[in-house]
């Protein structure tokens, strides 16, 4: 499930009129706040990702690895939320009009844009790490053809992984109620949800994370060792972006566990007061999960500083200039140098400044 599989499955739960009265206040307010989340979304995130795809495309003449992961990130955010306007129409109109082959659509296209925004975040975090590591390695693997085999792989793996959706999503009848239906997901069993919880939970979060994690560990040990003075402007980029990302779904993850943890031990979904309360914080975390598609061009806007004042419009493009190791190996040809139209290309570095420069794959924009 995707960012908007999961933002649909807690409204699908918000809007239904078969909950208990005691919790009608609480399913308006919850219907409510997803409307308001989503709309937000909305008008901050697709002028946003789009002027982010715009900059790169059409401000950048030579891009390097860290601007097509950036690009691919934005591509990936933009699909989730062209999908936002038919969960707005369920929430307004409490049942979903768009048939089966529209549940399943567009299920899968936020499940696809999950997973690939999950594993660019990791391809950037190794990328920066290798950068460090191993400098020259990483100027000599730092080829176009590199690039597009590995996002590439990065989408073909996303679409695989996002599979499941076809097999537990479906469009169901609400008993009792005439002509409301909901686009929700359907397990014939406990443990078909508890496995489909925990391949979400491991795949989309966990390993990722924990090769993150493993990344930025190495990072921060061989700086400290070297001594070198880190960008303080462009180089918290990724490292934003992916306590971004950590910050809206590490809770909902913890709930997914927690949730499967039950269904392991036999209990049915929303039983009991800890399966309430569940449910209950299962809807308060996807809608603001919901929001991790919109937020990564306000971080460019907090990582540019000055930038927005210099560069005007072009501030993305000088934010993602080329380093000087990415500008000399894309003279030695190949490479993928991220130099803005218009600037200059850095002077060839020497063995210790080309490893001062690769430590952050985020050159800093003057």
């Amino acid at each position: 499930m995707g960012i908007s599989t999961l933002a649909l499955q807690v409204l699908t739960m918000a809007t239904n009129t078969t909950s208990p009265a005691p919790a009608s206040s609480g399913n308006v307010f919850i219907t409510q706040l997803s409307i308001t989340l989503l709309s937000v979304a909305l008008v901050v995130g697709l002028p946003g990702n789009g002027f982010v795809v715009w900059s790169i495309l059409a401000k950048m003449r030579k891009r390097s690895v860290t601007a097509l992961l950036v690009l691919n990130l934005a591509l990936a955010d933009l699909a989730v939320l062209l999908t936002a306007p038919f969960f707005l129409s369920f929430v307004a109109r409490g049942t979903w009009g768009f048939e089966v082959i529209g549940c399943r659509l567009c299920f899968y296209v936020c499940g696809v844009s999950m997973y690939a925004s999950v594993l660019l975040i990791t391809a950037m975090s190794l990328d920066r790490s290798l950068a460090v590591a191993r400098p020259f390695l990483s100027q000599k693997l730092r080829t176009k053809a590199m690039a597009c085999w590995v996002l590439a792989g990065i989408w073909v793996a996303s679409v695989l992984l996002a599979t499941p959706v076809f097999v537990y999503r479906s469009v169901i009848l609400v008993p009792g109620k005439m002509n409301i239906w909901f686009c929700t997901v359907v397990y014939s069993t406990e443990h078909q949800r508890a496995f489909h919880l925990l391949f979400e939970t491991i795949t989309g979060f966990l390993l990722p994370f924990l090769a993150v994690v493993a990344s930025y560990s190495d990072i921060g040990r061989r700086l400290q060792a070297r001594r070198f003075r880190r960008s303080r402007r462009t180089g918290r980029l990724v490292v934003l972006i992916i306590l971004a990302f950590a910050a809206f779904w590490l809770p909902y993850h913890l709930v997914n566990l927690a949730e499967a943890a039950r269904a392991l031990a036999g209990l049915a979904h929303n039983s009991g007061s800890t399966g309430q309360q569940l449910n209950l914080a299962r809807r308060v975390l996807i809608t603001l999960a919901f929001l991790s598609s919109s937020v990564n061009p306000v971080l460019y806007a907090c990582a540019g500083g000055g930038l927005l004042r210099s560069a005007g419009v072009g501030f993305v493009a000088k934010l993602l200039e080329g380093t000087g190791s990415e500008a000399s190996s894309a003279r030695r040809g190949g490479t993928l140098g991220q130099t803005a139209r218009g600037a200059p290309t850095s002077p060839e570095p020497g063995p210790t400044e080309s490893l001062a420069a690769s430590s952050n794959p985020l050159s800093e924009a003057n």
